[in-house]
């Protein structure tokens, strides 16, 4: 069964791993955040049941 070989695609698996946590990890990481985040609170909506036809 050659989907039990590990040989061919194991260090493709392992570089494309260590490729995004050492490189493309970092850099997204360092990206700021757009919109800050607020201090308000949520505000709560009153929801009322919906009218079924059949009850």
């Amino acid at each position: 069964m050659p989907q039990l070989n590990p040989n061919p695609w194991f260090l493709t698996m392992l570089l494309s791993w260590l490729v995004l946590s050492l490189i493309i990890q970092p850099k997204t990481l360092t990206f700021l955040h757009t919109n800050q985040p607020s201090n308000k609170t949520p505000q709560t909506t009153k929801t009322r049941p919906w009218p079924w036809p059949w009850t």
